[in-house]
C-alpha cells in the first residue's frame, strides 16, 4: 500500500470521502451480513404480528342471527365441486338461499345476484333487506323422483 503526501492511499478501493469506486460493491461484508439478519429476523417476526392482530370476520365462520326480523343461519359443508372449495348451507327462515362464489372470492345470493359481498353472512343480510315486509323465500320445488330438476332434454 502506497501513502501519497497528501494522505490518500494509493490504490484503494475508497476515495477520501469513503466512497466506493464506480461498479464495486459499497458495503463491507458485516453490513451485508446484518441487513440479512435483519430481514430475515422480519420474516420471522410477521406470523407473530399477524397472528396478535384482532380477528376479522372471516367467510369461515357459522353464523346464526336475527337480522331484521329474519332468522338467518349458515354454516360451511363438506367440499365441493372443485378440490379444496367449501359450500355454504344457508337458510333464512328455515328454508334455504342459494349463495354462489364468485371467482374473485365474493358472494351473491339469488335474491340480490347484482352485487357482490364479501362474506356469505354479508349476502344472507342482503337477501333479507331484498324480501319485503312479511315476505319469505319460496319453498324449494320438489326434487324429481330420479334426482333431477328442472328441465332437462
Amino acid at each position: 500500500m502506497v501513502v501519497s503526501d497528501s494522505g490518500a492511499t494509493a490504490g484503494a478501493d475508497h476515495d477520501e470521502t469513503g466512497a466506493g469506486r464506480p461498479g464495486r460493491a459499497r458495503g463491507t461484508r458485516r453490513q451485508l451480513l446484518r441487513g440479512l439478519l435483519v430481514s430475515g429476523a422480519a420474516l420471522a417476526v410477521t406470523p407473530l404480528v399477524v397472528a396478535s392482530r384482532p380477528d376479522a370476520p372471516t367467510s369461515d365462520a357459522a353464523f346464526d342471527e336475527v337480522y331484521r326480523g329474519h332468522r338467518i343461519r349458515g354454516a360451511r359443508t363438506t367440499a365441493g365441486p372443485a378440490l379444496g372449495a367449501a359450500d355454504w348451507h344457508v337458510t333464512v327462515d328455515g328454508r334455504p338461499l342459494h349463495l354462489m362464489r364468485r371467482a374473485d372470492g365474493t358472494w351473491l345470493s339469488m335474491i340480490d345476484h347484482y352485487r357482490s359481498y364479501d362474506t356469505p353472512l354479508e349476502a344472507a343480510r342482503a337477501a333479507v333487506d331484498e324480501l319485503g315486509p312479511g315476505e319469505r323465500l319460496r319453498e324449494p320445488a320438489p326434487a324429481h323422483p330420479e334426482g333431477h330438476r328442472g328441465v332437462h332434454a
